[in-house]
C-alpha cells in the first residue's frame, strides 16, 4: 500500500502493519518540521560492532536518498564528550531509528550506550525499530519494550529498501 505521506509517483509500497505503526511518527515528522525546521530527519542508533557494517551502509543509503542522518561515526569529534554529543543527537532529530542487529543484541543487557540511547528512544512517537539479521522473536528476548515497537524488517525487504520508506517517511 502506498502511504498518505508518499509524494506522487512514489514506488515506496509498505504493509498495512507498517502503515499503522508510521502514522503517528509521520504525524511527529510533519508537526517538527514546521517548528523545527532545522532538525536531522534521522537519529541513527545502532551496535558499536556495527558502525563499520550495517549501519554504515544505511547511514550511506539513507544519505544517497537525501536524507540527514546523525550518526556516531561522523558526528561525534575526537575529545567531543561522548554522551552529551548523543544527548544532542537526540535532540536534535525528528526521527530516532535502531538497527537491531544480533550485535545490538548481544550488547543490550550490558549496559553499554546503546542501552542508555533505548532508554531515552522508548519515549515518545519518534522511534522506528529495523531488525536487521534477526528476528523479533530474539529482540523480545533481550527488549520486550523495543520489541512491542513494530518497525520494519529486512527479512521482508532489503537494506536499500527499508531506506527507501524511511526517507520516504521523513521527506517533507
Amino acid at each position: 500500500m502506498r502511504a498518505s505521506w508518499s509524494k506522487p509517483g512514489s514506488t515506496v509500497f509498505y504493509t498495512p502493519t507498517e502503515l499503522r505503526e508510521l502514522t503517528p511518527v509521520r504525524a511527529n515528522v510533519e508537526t517538527l518540521a514546521v517548528k523545527q525546521p532545522d532538525l536531522r530527519d534521522i537519529f541513527l542508533c545502532h551496535a558499536w560492532d556495527d558502525r563499520k557494517g550495517p549501519a554504515q551502509e544505511l547511514h550511506d543509503l539513507l544519505e544517497a536518498r537525501g536524507v540527514r542522518v546523525w550518526f556516531s561515526e561522523k558526528d561525534i569529534g575526537l575529545g567531543d564528550p561522548f554522551m552529551r554529543a548523543i544527548d544532542k543527537g537526540l535532540a536534535n532529530s525528528r526521527v530516532e531509528i535502531v538497527l537491531v542487529t544480533p550485535a545490538m543484541l548481544r550488547s543490550l543487557p550490558t549496559g553499554g550506550v546503546a542501552d542508555k540511547e533505548l532508554s531515552a528512544l522508548l519515549q515518545g512517537e519518534r522511534l522506528v525499530p529495523i531488525v536487521h539479521q534477526t528476528t523479533y522473536d530474539d529482540l523480545r528476548e533481550v527488549s520486550p519494550l523495543l520489541a512491542s515497537r513494530n518497525g520494519l524488517n529486512t527479512a521482508d525487504d532489503t537494506l536499500a529498501g527499508v531506506a527507501a520508506k524511511l526517507a520516504d517517511l521523513v521527506t517533507v
